[in-house]
Parts: structure tokens; sequence; C-alpha cells
């Protein structure tokens, strides 16, 4: 009887060990698939670009590389949760040459123009200020190749949100 019990007993735990174990190799499998797909499309198009934003006035990326005589997609998405009159962000892209600091108090006065100056040749691209949870794309040629500035215009942003836009 005792035999029968110990037989029974390994069959049932054997059954469950095996059964476990294949569901979670599945798992894995999957996931890894889903990253590979990811990971190949972002590789496919460089000029296409998410910036992110937050509450602290940072964006995620200091660089930004892009390949020359095409087109760029430059997607800015705010992560914080503030409004944006209170912390409102944007990504404007500056010809060469232009100081970083003059346009940004410059840009600190045109609230009605969405912090950038009216009149103004100084920009090759920007988008519009945007609040916590919002998204805002901006799409234009890329310049020729060399470095450029860009910039969050809002006020006093600019000492913080910056980074260097290199065309190649």
């Amino acid at each position: 009887m005792k035999l029968l019990k110990l037989t029974v007993s390994s069959t049932l735990l054997m059954c469950f060990l095996f059964a476990c174990g294949g569901k979670k190799e599945e798992k894995k499998e999957s996931f890894s698939y889903e990253k590979k797909e990811v990971k190949s499309e972002i590789a496919s198009n460089p000029n296409d670009v998410v910036i992110t934003s937050n509450d602290a006035m940072q964006y995620n990326k200091k660089e930004i590389r892009v390949k020359a005589g095409k087109k760029v997609k430059v997607t800015l998405r705010h992560i914080g949760k503030m409004d944006k009159n209170v912390m409102g962000h944007n990504f404007v892209l500056l010809k060469q040459g232009v100081d970083l600091m003059t346009f940004g108090n410059k840009a600190a006065t045109e609230k009605e123009n969405g912090y950038i100056p009216s009149g103004t040749d100084d920009v090759i691209a920007y988008t519009k200020i945007i609040g916590g949870g919002e998204t805002a794309i901006v799409e234009f040629d890329a310049p020729e190749k060399g470095t450029y500035d860009f910039l969050c215009s809002f006020p006093g942003h600019y000492a913080l949100m910056k980074g260097k836009f290199i065309v190649e």
C-alpha cells in the first residue's frame, strides 16, 4: 500500500513540475521576440527621433544624430504631470551660429507666439508648447551636415533643457 501511495505521489509531482516548466519558457520566448521586433523597427529609420521631457526640466537626450538629406521626424513626449502653463516644454532647433542664451532670453517674452520670437529666422523647426501627458511632432528636412543646438524655449528652461543636434 505504501508503495502504491509513493508511486502515485511521485507521478503527480512529476506531472506538476513538467506542466509548470513549459509555461515559463513560452512566456520568455514570446517576450524576447517582441523585443527584437521593436529594436529592428527603431534601427530602420534613424531620422525618426523620440525625445521626452519631464517635470524636472529635463530632456532624456543631450545629443541627437540624424542622416543628412532626409526627412526628420521629432516626436516630443512630456512624461510629467504638470500643465503647460506651469511646466510647458517644446523642442526648438536653431540654425548654426545662433547664440542659445540670446535666443532663450528673447523667447521668454513671446508667450503669445508659443515662446518663439516673432519674425525670427534663427529657427529651423520647432514644436508647440505641451504639458504633462501631451505629445507634439514636427517634421522637416535635415539641414546641412554639422552640429546645431536644440532647446526648450519656455522661460528659463534653456539653461537645463538643451543639447546638440548632429547631422551626419
